[in-house]
C-alpha cells in the first residue's frame, strides 16, 4: 500500500494553522516538524499530512490546496507539495525531523521517541504530533510557557481555556500547580489533552473536561486564555473576570496588534487590570490581575 504525503513549508508562527487545516483530511494526525533545530525561535518548520492513496488523488489533492488557499488569504503559505511514500516507510517518515524543543528558562518539550540531556532542574513536557493546537511553536504559547514559569506558584488553582493539546495545562502543573481544570470546545483536543496528561503522569492534578467558562465553578489564582481575540471578547461579556479570584492572576494570547485595544478595553470593563504586555512579531500577550475592591 502507497501513501499519499501532503507537505507545506511555513514559519513557525503559521504552522498549527496548516496542521489544523491538514487534519480535516487526515483524521489520524498531522505531524509538525522542525528541522535540525532545537530552538523555538527557528522559522524552517514543514507541516505534513498522511492519507491512504486511492488510485486518482486528484479530488483531494485540489480541495487541500483549495483549503490552504483560504488560509493563505489571512498569512501567507506556500503551496502544499504531494508525494507517495512506501507502507514500510510511512510510520516513522514524519519522525525523522521532529525536535525536542526549548522555550522560556527551564521548559523542555519533547517527542516520546526522541532521548535528550535533561537538566535538573528541566521542567519536561512529552507531546507527540496530533490535532490538537499547542507544540510550543507558535509565539502564542511560547510567550504563555514563559509567563507561566513567572507566575505559577506552589498550590496555585490555575483554569486553562481552549486547552488544546493540554501543553500550558502540563507546565503549569509540572510548575507547582496544586490542580488545574483544562476546558476545550473541541472534542478531539479534550482527547488529546488527556492522553497527553495521561503520558505526562498530571492526571492528579490536571482535570480535562470539555466545556468553556460555564464548565469552570468557581474562582482561581490564574486563569489562562489561549484562544483568537474574537472568543476573548465573547468570554469577557460572558463572565471571565468571575472566574479570576480576587487579587488573582489572568493572562489572554492569541490576540494581534491592531486588536489590542479593543481586547484591552472589554477586558478592564470587567475589572481586569492589565499589568503586563509580552509580543512576538502581531502576536501579543496581556497579563494582568483583579484587584481586591478598595476599602
Amino acid at each position: 500500500m502507497k501513501w499519499l504525503e501532503i507537505s507545506v513549508k511555513v514559519d513557525a508562527e503559521a504552522a498549527e494553522a496548516v496542521a489544523e487545516v491538514l487534519s480535516r483530511f487526515a483524521p489520524d494526525g498531522v505531524a509538525i516538524e522542525v528541522r535540525g533545530a532545537e530552538d523555538a525561535t527557528l522559522e524552517n518548520v514543514t507541516v505534513k499530512a498522511y492519507l491512504p492513496a486511492v488510485p486518482d488523488t486528484s479530488p483531494i489533492q485540489d480541495q487541500v490546496a483549495r483549503a490552504l488557499w483560504h488560509l493563505g488569504q489571512i498569512y501567507p503559505i506556500p503551496a502544499p507539495t504531494f508525494s507517495f511514500i512506501a507502507e514500510a516507510d510511512w510510520a516513522n517518515a514524519w519522525k525523522e525531523h521532529f525536535y525536542p524543543l526549548r522555550v522560556g528558562q527551564r521548559i523542555l518539550i519533547k517527542p516520546t521517541w526522541r532521548e535528550v540531556e535533561i537538566a535538573p532542574d528541566d521542567i519536561l513536557i512529552e507531546l507527540d504530533p496530533g490535532m490538537a493546537f499547542g507544540t510550543g511553536l507558535h509565539p502564542t504559547t511560547q510567550m504563555c510557557l514563559m509567563l507561566l514559569e513567572q507566575e505559577v506558584r506552589p498550590g496555585m488553582q490555575v483554569l486553562d481555556l481552549g486547552t488544546g493539546s493540554g501543553i500550558l495545562a502540563l507546565a503549569a502543573a509540572k510548575l507547582g500547580a496544586g490542580a488545574v481544570l483544562a476546558l476545550d470546545t473541541d472534542p478531539v483536543a479534550v482527547d488529546a489533552a488527556r492522553e497527553n496528561v495521561q503520558r505526562n503522569g498530571a492526571a492528579e492534578i490536571v482535570t480535562v473536561a470539555q466545556g468553556s467558562l460555564e464548565q469552570a465553578i468557581g474562582s482561581f489564582d490564574l486563569v489562562v486564555v489561549n484562544i483568537l481575540a474574537k472568543v476573548i471578547l465573547a468570554l469577557a461579556q460572558e463572565g471571565l473576570a468571575k472566574r479570576v479570584r480576587q487579587g488573582g492572576r489572568w493572562m489572554t494570547a492569541g490576540t494581534i496588534e491592531p486588536q489590542v485595544a479593543e481586547v484591552v478595553t472589554a477586558l478592564q470593563a470587567t475589572g481586569l487590570r492589565v499589568t503586563e504586555r509580552r509580543q512576538i512579531a502581531d502576536w501579543v500577550t496581556l497579563m494582568g490581575c483583579k484587584p481586591h475592591p478598595a476599602r
